[in-house]
């Protein structure tokens, strides 16, 4: 009987007291060998990863000839101060996970972010579009002034464009950001998957201006090879 109320007591906790956008299913694992190894290029982990006492050379971020590989311990925002767009441009690139869901038993995202300012400070400001490998995408953004410092713009949602996994365990997406005549639009294997007027998502708690550093957003504990990535 004791056991049956304090089950009944951590539901009632956990419904009074969801998870924090963002949170964490399952630890923080860390990579051997760890570190940035792609010239120019810069990270920044989650402050969860943080509390866990996570740096950002518990991953492996690497050049491997034309392509990025990212082996993944803590979350975080990856990129190279070089890499800035303003005005009408597009951005893309190609994600494969060459193991999904095999560290784990839930999906992790990953894929582009825009509008980037202040990177690498308690400051920083972005936009990030990523599809999961079970069909669903997400649109979110960083900003410290926001509610526990994220924006949402559309919770993970199911879309036909987004891929799931194959028979071989792998899952390859397509993502892109367009920003012209006044709005951002995320596609994702082609199809569009969301799309934003620049007043629904420039403003206090949002994005500073969708110019700035375009980047990589990737969840914790995840795999991904980029290929084709940057701006057209």
């Amino acid at each position: 009987m004791r056991l049956v109320r304090a089950s009944a007591i951590a539901v009632a906790f956990a419904c009074l007291f969801p998870a924090l956008p963002g949170a964490q299913m399952d630890p923080d694992r860390v990579v051997p060998g760890g570190g940035i190894f792609a010239a120019g290029w810069q990270g920044k982990i989650d402050a969860a990863s943080v509390t866990q006492g996570r740096t950002i050379n518990d991953s492996k971020f690497a050049q491997e000839g034309t392509a990025l590989h990212l082996t993944i311990g803590p979350a975080a925002v990856y990129w190279n101060p070089a890499n800035t767009a303003s005005g009408d441009y597009t951005v893309k690139g190609t994600f494969k996970e060459p193991k999904y869901k095999d560290a784990n038993s839930h999906p992790h995202p990953y894929g582009i972010f825009i509008g980037g300012t202040k990177m690498g400070t308690d400051q920083m400001t972005l936009v990030y579009c990523e599809p999961y490998g079970d069909g669903r995408v997400l649109v979110r953004g960083f900003n410290p002034t926001a509610t526990r410092g994220v924006f949402t713009l559309m919770p993970p949602t199911a879309n036909a464009a987004v891929a799931k996994a194959a028979a071989d365990n792998s899952v390859t997406q397509n993502v892109q950001w367009t920003v012209k005549a006044g709005k951002a639009t995320c596609s994702v294997n082609g199809a569009e998957v969301a799309s934003y007027a620049t007043a629904d998502i420039v403003g206090p708690g949002k994005l500073d201006s969708l110019d700035g550093v375009y980047g990589i957003r990737i969840s914790h504990n995840v795999e991904a090879i980029v290929t084709g990535f940057g701006k057209q």
